[in-house]
């Protein structure tokens, strides 16, 4: 987006003027006056994001604007980078001063030719600059935040339809059989499938239930490897196995359990369903796939009366329109007539609709607004034609606030059906530079409020949340994915993929330098080995969902050929040792790599100050993080699944250095000896901790027996709010016991305990912190045969997760949860009953059991029944339910 690009820049000059006086004085009179000169474009990109794209002049007047910025842009970076290396080989050198003071001259001069062409744009009186202004109504940075609205499970319309489906699953023949649900784009056949997979009586019916997305360019082995993912965490021992054995894995892994469910969504042709049933064993237990196509022939191939989705009455279009755009409020009745047409004028598709009430959220709700939309749907909708539903996709787009839409475009950059982390979004938002700072709220609270501002808009899916009700996997509808892909290739510039096949070979060096972004899913390394060369590339996303083996030689060519590089999402590339060049990207903000091999994060990562986010997943048990990350000022997160051992605090007694640094808000995991008073001074502005080794030397009593040792160092961080134990060594004899109440972080909302073994009565110390709102005990968090709780606890506990524990006995009053609403014990099978007094707790919605005792799931069921009895008398429920897995215990 050009106007993000502006702003961008605008931030990122900003920045280079306060941090890095020293190196870019050469060219600081120049950089302000350009710095000036953009400033003054910011109203004409912002009020041009709303107006039409048929509008050719305007067009091209952006295009102007982005070649300016990105000039700018690449003229500053390269001159950081030359600065930044002549300042650390030798200042005081002659001849590289002199060559330094000649680079400098050099970008003054080719910013002053930048500055004649900002000015040759806004004097030129065909594109109107100096008549556009902009709309308040436009400007989003003064509004607070909102909470997310949370989805609810019922869908407009698909109730008769799901009762159809789930019948046919769970009636026929004792051979396995095939339910295909048929219809055309948008009309809703996954929302379908979803709404069934998720039924609380497929779910009692179906011992196994896995969720397969196919898709146009589906890769069997990815598909094999998702079902055994089911059956087993460890996958990475099946990742050099041939795909025909995967398939006889998979069949005897489906063979060996009860009765299961396959749902393949999107399947596209009959040689994808030939390709992946062989491995689906026919044992007549009444096995079940129920496929998802837009395609009538394949349906038919697979079951000759495959289910053809209904379009929507037009009673049900009005009331999905009412409740897409009001939630759980009524349609003003002004509003009602010209609302009723534009849910009347959607034909009846699903999509349409929820686009439409997108594009209808935010704004004044005016009728006039409203009659507009209306005129609009008329325009674009004749028939029932997938291309048209793609010019309402764009409707909506071009109704959203400028800040949005680049937002909106980057989901592209992930493949088509994937499962998109929030956290990973999130960050590379931020790191892209399309999160400004709002008042004051932390970028990362801004992101979330856009990617939720985006779920209510109904651009982005929402698959998964987060205990805490926060967003954690979201999704992309097919159609509005592909929207976001032409629109971000084409339109924008936004991103590249990078392809190969029969149509296409991989981009040249002059197509790459037109490129600022890449987007490469798999083929890396052929990629790389033709030693690509893109100065002018900001982003190296690799997104694949398989690891990639790197040949050592290759992984140089990355930073070589991509020297201005800002974020390498390298994830799935395994790397295995760092280059020399690797040290030189210097504006990088994201760093995201995988390793099997390396025990050390360097000294050098040190000079790249502008990282905000690194993340290092490796398989090694602990790394050594050797890069003084407490100058590098702009880090917000650091994560790892080893135990990381951090750098060194103390600095010479001359040093000026006060190594505070106040961005960082994410340290995970690191070891119990780093939790030291030294690195939490540094670090006040920590929300999120994560601590893995050996626990019992962080809650050791301190010498002098005045405390709690180095837990009370994490007591002393005030914004913390996510707390995690990790004991990943065998504990002592002495056992280990929880510190006071008063020790713990006061602001704590999340905390995770795993292979703990605290006793239960410490659970009472637990009861007692005031904000906790999640509690999760993994993996023996607490030993013991009998939990007997106080009256009292846990004020503001909402989700209590306990898995694995040798637990027999729990006693407990509604007293102790007053808030308590989800409940889930996993792996818990000594435990012989629930509390029957969790019945009374009145904010329950849900008690979750797998492998427990069949009389844990017996006394599960009666607290079932005296809710639902509780209703029937006339009390006020709270949808309370149970799921129990396997389903037939307690019976």
């Amino acid at each position: 987006m050009a106007d993000v690009a502006v702003k961008f820049l605008v931030e990122n000059l900003m920045q280079l003027l306060i941090d890095n006086a020293d190196l870019i004085l050469g060219i600081k009179g120049e950089v302000e006056n350009l710095l000036r000169d953009l400033n003054d474009f910011n109203a004409f990109l912002k009020q041009a994001a709303k107006s039409r794209r048929e509008n050719e002049v305007l067009k091209e007047m952006v295009k102007k604007i982005r070649k300016v910025v990105n000039d700018a842009e690449d003229s500053i970076d390269k001159f950081v980078i030359e600065a930044k290396r002549h300042d650390d080989k030798n200042k005081f050198a002659q001849w590289i001063h002199i060559t330094h003071v000649a680079r400098a001259k050099g970008v003054a001069d080719e910013i002053k030719s930048i500055r004649e062409r900002v000015k040759e744009i806004r004097e030129n009186d065909a594109y109107g600059l100096q008549a556009i202004t902009l709309d308040d109504n436009f400007n989003r940075g003064d509004e607070e935040r909102k909470a997310p609205v949370v989805e609810e499970d019922d869908v407009v319309g698909f109730d008769d339809e799901a009762k159809i489906v789930i019948d046919r699953l769970i009636g026929g023949s004792d051979f396995v059989e095939v339910v295909p649900v048929v219809g055309m784009p948008g009309l809703g056949k996954t929302t379908l499938a979803y709404k069934i997979y998720k039924d609380p009586k497929v779910e009692y019916e179906f011992f196994t239930r896995v969720w397969v997305y196919v898709s146009q360019t589906f890769k069997r082995r990815e598909i094999f490897l998702n079902i055994i993912s089911k059956f087993t965490r460890n996958t990475k021992q099946y990742h050099d196995t041939p795909e025909d054995d995967l398939a006889n894995e998979v069949k005897e892994l489906l063979g060996k359990g009860g009765k299961y469910l396959i749902v393949l969504d999107d399947v596209w042709t009959m040689d994808a369903w030939d390709r992946i049933k062989i491995a689906f064993p026919n044992n007549g237990k009444r096995n079940r796939v129920l496929m998802t196509t837009r395609e009538s022939n394949v349906a038919r191939c697979c079951n000759d009366k495959p289910h053809n989705l209904k379009f929507l009455t037009k009673d049900e279009s009005w009331e999905l329109l009412e409740k897409k755009v009001f939630h759980k409020e009524k349609c003003p009745p002004e509003l009602e007539l010209p609302g009723e047409s534009i849910a009347e004028k959607c034909m009846g598709l699903p999509l349409a609709i929820v686009v439409i009430a997108g594009a209808l959220i935010g704004k004044g709700k005016t009728t006039r607004e409203w009659e507009l939309v209306a005129a609009s749907v008329g325009e674009h909708l004749i028939n029932r034609d997938p291309e048209n539903c793609k010019k309402l996709v764009q409707m909506s787009y071009d109704r959203l606030p400028y800040d949005l839409k680049a937002c909106f475009l980057y989901c592209g950059a992930f493949p088509g059906g994937s499962q998109i982390p929030a956290k990973k979004l999130i960050r590379l938002w931020i790191a892209e530079g399309f999160i400004q700072y709002q008042g004051p709220l932390a970028l990362e609270d801004v992101a979330e409020d856009h990617l939720n501002d985006l779920v209510n808009r109904n651009l982005v899916m929402v698959m998964q949340r987060s205990c805490s009700g926060q967003i954690k996997i979201c999704r992309v509808h097919d159609m509005l994915h592909e929207f976001c892909r032409h629109e971000a290739m084409t339109e924008e510039n936004l991103f590249q993929e990078i392809k190969q096949g029969q149509e296409r070979s991989f981009p040249g060096k002059q197509e790459l330098a037109t490129y600022r972004r890449l987007c490469i899913h798999s083929l890396v390394p052929e990629f790389l080995s033709t030693k690509p060369s893109g100065e002018h590339v900001r982003s190296f996303l690799c997104v694949g969902s398989k690891k990639i083996d790197m040949p050592p030689n290759e992984i140089p060519s990355i930073p070589k050929a991509f020297p201005l590089l800002r974020v390498l999402d390298a994830e799935s590339i395994k790397f295995n040792r760092f280059s020399r060049e690797f040290f030189k990207l210097f504006h990088l903000r994201y760093i995201a790599l995988s390793t099997d091999k390396i025990k050390t994060v360097p000294a050098d990562f040190g000079n790249l100050w502008n990282v905000q986010t690194l993340i290092v997943e490796t398989q090694q048990a602990t790394l050594d993080i050797k890069a003084d990350i407490w100058n590098m000022t702009r880090l917000r997160h650091v994560c790892t699944n080893a135990s990381a051992t951090l750098p060194s605090t103390k600095r010479p007694k001359s040093s000026k250095d006060n190594l505070v640094n106040r961005c960082l808000q994410t340290l995970s995991t690191i070891a119990p000896e780093c939790c030291t008073a030294e690195v939490f001074t540094r670090t006040p502005n920590l929300k999120k901790l994560g601590v893995r080794g050996k626990i019992d030397a962080l809650l050791e009593t301190s010498k002098d027996g005045s405390g709690s040792g180095l837990f009370s160092n994490i007591g002393k961080l005030a914004y913390l709010k996510y707390l995690k134990l990790v004991n990943d060594t065998r504990l002592s004899s002495k056992p280990l016991h929880l510190p006071p109440a008063y020790i713990f972080p006061q602001k704590l909302k999340k905390l995770s305990l795993v292979d703990t073994w605290f006793e239960w009565r410490d659970m009472s110390i637990l009861g007692l912190l005031p904000d906790l709102e999640v509690l999760k005990l993994k993996e023996n968090a607490f030993k013991g045969q009998s939990w007997e709780q106080e009256d009292g606890g846990f004020p503001r506990l909402q989700v209590l997760w306990i898995e694995r524990t040798d637990l027999t006995s729990w006693k407990a009053s509604s007293r102790n949860f007053p808030r308590l609403k989800h409940l889930a014990l996993i792996a818990c099978d000594k435990l012989e009953e629930l509390p029957a007094e969790l019945a009374d707790v009145k904010n329950l919605q849900l008690i979750e059991l797998q492998s427990s005792s069949e009389s844990a799931a017996r006394s599960a069921r009666a607290i079932l029944k005296r809710n639902q009895e509780k209703e029937q008398e006339g009390d006020k429920g709270t949808g309370f339910k149970l799921s129990i897995f396997p389903h037939d215990l307690g019976l």
